[in-house]
């Protein structure tokens, strides 16, 4: 990753762009794998890859990701890598443009149903972890009485817990402690609702 910080989308095209169901997934791949080609991501999704390779080069047009550092001497492979920590779409900036509100509800739309399938298939597939494995895992829910402001506040304490985790793993998976490490999933919504 280029930089370490959370790329804000304030633009339609850019939006439009990671709604793509097949963009999300692979951004996600990307981000999982950290650097990847079109064929290795192909492979990851079961899709051509030309077809990912297009959707590639639709992302990187969209600033979410670029080329990366060849991982081998074959010179033909091209590398991608996201172009930063991740990315945030902010509800202030979807105010007055009708638009970025309805690419950003596909969006939301989008993420959640993956999100669904990928917490899905992790309960079809539990018996096939560790009991350790099944253990750690975590699925609750709460349901607190808050104001706005607390809410982002808890929203912003628990995006800095994540991070903190995130970035400690990743520095000792480079000093080569990848024992027991698998890639985990962390969903987590705040919402208000009426009963």
């Amino acid at each position: 990753m280029t930089s370490s910080e959370t790329r804000r989308i304030t633009d339609l095209g850019t939006l439009k762009a990671i709604s793509h169901p097949l963009r999300m997934r692979l951004y996600r791949a990307l981000f999982v794998a950290r650097t990847a080609t079109a064929s290795q991501l192909a492979e990851q999704v079961d899709e051509a890859v030309s077809l990912v390779s297009y959707h590639l080069r639709k992302l990187a047009a969209g600033g979410l990701v670029e080329e990366a550092e060849p991982q081998s001497a074959d010179g033909r492979e091209r590398w991608w890598q996201p172009s930063s920590y991740g990315f945030s779409i902010h509800e202030e900036d979807l105010k007055d443009a009708p638009e970025l509100a309805a690419a950003s509800a596909a969006f939301g739309r989008t993420v959640t149903e993956q999100r669904a399938a990928l917490h899905a298939r992790f309960l079809d597939e539990r018996l096939t972890w560790s009991e350790e494995w099944r253990s750690a895992s975590i699925s609750s829910e709460w349901l607190p009485r808050l104001t706005a402001g607390e809410l982002a506040a808890l929203g912003r304490e628990l995006e800095a817990v994540i991070r903190k985790y995130d970035e400690a793993a990743r520095a000792a998976e480079a000093a080569g402690d990848t024992e027991g490490r698998e890639n985990v999933a962390l969903h987590v919504h705040g919402f208000p609702y009426r009963p």
